[in-house]
């Protein structure tokens, strides 16, 4: 096997460029912002036919590569599982003198705010409702309505949100974690691969790497920024009557994207660290005021009753032979694969950049348990409740079901003090968004400085406003259609990823088995 020997600043100096007070890693930082300008260009003068076919390639993706997905997901789970329960799980991330760089709890809740805050705000109450409802269809072909559709809608909700989407992550921050803070190497997709490839990632083959991760990211960020954008309008519409058109909707995104910016320059601890408290805070708050204000002895008998149903319906929820539920199953589970696949360098890298000083065995115990939980707690009282309204056929919720990012505002519009809370969940939704902003930034700032950790300030500035000025066009030049589009590449893109994260799997193997052999030598017989 390779040894493990880098000179960052050497090896990076030899690619870096100082301009216009950046630190330019100069291949991947000019080729993905060159990608990005043309695919904007390319989206504003030909809205329909980048749709087509961005739409059509995602498609042909989901449709064909289903069981790909499925089974990928299945191994990297169970991979995550073994490195856990292995002797591998004693290793430290920074080797055995190492010590975390943030306390539990504000780990714990960056870990929460990067990864899915804002989608459980987004799907907290519309999901398990789409599944009980079958507008979209049901998980398992169950009859929309039922007790049955109502035990499955929770199920498969958690299942979407739990063990295996952050296996996902889990695998890539571990990656990136160990081969960073063990091996000395820069903190950037193409050190995962040290092992398989030696020198040959400091190449072409490691730009096209690290530049398809950049894309990834800001293209994932982008749309969801924009998609947040719309919702936010739509709950502004609602509580003050505010056309939630573009120009709102423009206007949000120069909102997020200038407090993300200043949490940027903040950095880590002063910026991003602060930010995802007080996000977790006010999700505590809204979260219990829903608990407490909506059908609270359902909702606390539905606690474990859905973890329960969840790990009972763990094995056929994610077995892809002869589904009765096809178009359900490739509608809902394959698209949300591909995408906390396609995600998986963005969130990885972050997840990555704070854990120092874990071991294995806590990382990977915080980063697949401690969402299972939260995702039954969460689906489980925002899911009821909303279930539990639609089905006394209360407000607007029992007539306009079908459009998600209104559900959550219908939902609260029943609860007491309902322009209140709901111009606090506002609140918490862009607060959400800003955290997402600048981890993504934080991230990209990284790759194109060439693994750097601190990347000039600059840098920061420029991919933080990137990220607002790119969902701010496509919302102006083709609205939500081309935001679909960009969606849809993102979405394109898993496909070719998921070979890299299996063979991530090897290569992280075969790194643990040198570190392990490593320390045996070390320690005195």
């Amino acid at each position: 096997m390779a040894k493990f020997t880098y000179d960052i600043d050497h090896e990076i100096g030899e690619n870096n460029i100082r301009m216009l007070g950046m630190d330019i890693h100069n291949p991947v930082f000019f080729s993905s912002a060159i990608l990005i300008t043309l695919f904007v260009v390319a989206a504003l003068l030909a809205p329909m036919g980048a749709a087509g076919i961005l739409q059509g390639a995602r498609g042909w993706t989901i449709s064909h590569a289903d069981w790909l997905f499925s089974v990928s997901i299945a191994i990297i789970f169970l991979f995550c599982v073994m490195l856990a329960v292995t002797p591998f799980g004693r290793i430290r991330l920074g080797g055995p003198t190492a010590s975390p760089e943030f306390g539990t709890l504000s780990w714990l809740a960056m870990l929460f705010s990067a990864g899915v805050g804002i989608g459980l705000l987004f799907w907290g109450a519309a999901e398990p409702l789409a599944y009980f409802t079958g507008w979209s269809g049901t998980p398992l072909n169950a009859q929309a309505g039922t007790e049955e559709a109502r035990q499955l809608a929770m199920s498969a909700t958690i299942f979407h949100w739990g063990l295996h989407p952050w296996a996902v992550y889990a695998l890539m921050g571990l990656a990136l974690a160990f081969f960073t803070f063990n091996k000395g190497l820069p903190l950037t997709i193409r050190s995962c691969f040290f092992p398989l490839l030696g020198d040959r990632v400091w190449g072409w083959s490691g730009h096209i790497i690290d530049t398809l991760a950049v894309l990834a990211t800001l293209f994932g960020l982008a749309t969801s920024l924009g998609f947040g954008a719309m919702q936010a309008a739509s709950g502004l519409n609602l509580l003050f009557g505010i056309d939630p058109g573009v120009t709102t909707q423009i206007g949000i995104i120069i909102g997020v994207t200038s407090f993300a910016t200043l949490s940027v320059i903040r950095g880590l601890d002063g910026g991003i660290k602060v930010l995802s408290n007080i996000n977790i805070v006010l999700a505590i708050i809204l979260l219990l005021f829903v608990l407490i204000a909506g059908p609270t002895v359902a909702i606390l008998i539905g606690i474990p009753v859905n973890t329960l149903h969840y790990l009972a319906d763990f094995v056929p929820l994610t077995s892809w032979f002869d589904r009765p539920d096809e178009d359900w199953y490739q509608t809902w589970t394959i698209f949300y694969w591909a995408w906390w696949i396609s995600w998986s360098p963005f969130v990885g890298m972050f997840i990555a950049r704070v854990s120092k000083g874990r071991t294995i065995r806590q990382f990977l115990s915080a980063v697949l348990i401690m969402p299972v939980g939260v995702s039954v707690v969460w689906f489980t009282v925002f899911g009821t409740t909303a279930i539990r309204q639609a089905q006394a056929g209360v407000g607007n919720i029992a007539e306009d079901m079908t459009d998600a990012s209104l559900v959550l505002f219908h939902m609260l519009e029943n609860l007491p003090m309902p322009e209140l809370v709901t111009g606090f969940a506002i609140i918490l939704l862009l607060i959400f968004f800003i955290t997402s902003s600048d981890s993504g930034s934080l991230v990209v700032d990284t790759i194109t400085a060439g693994g750097k950790l601190h990347a000039p300030v600059a840098q920061r500035i420029f991919w933080a406003t990137m990220e607002g000025l790119v969902a701010a066009i496509l919302l102006y030049g083709g609205g939500g259609q081309v935001l679909g589009a960009l969606q849809a590449g993102a979405i394109t893109t898993a496909l070719p990823f998921t070979f890299v994260l299996l063979l991530c799997c090897v290569s992280l193997y075969k790194g643990l088995r040198h570190e392990m052999d490593s320390l045996m030598q070390r320690t005195p017989s």
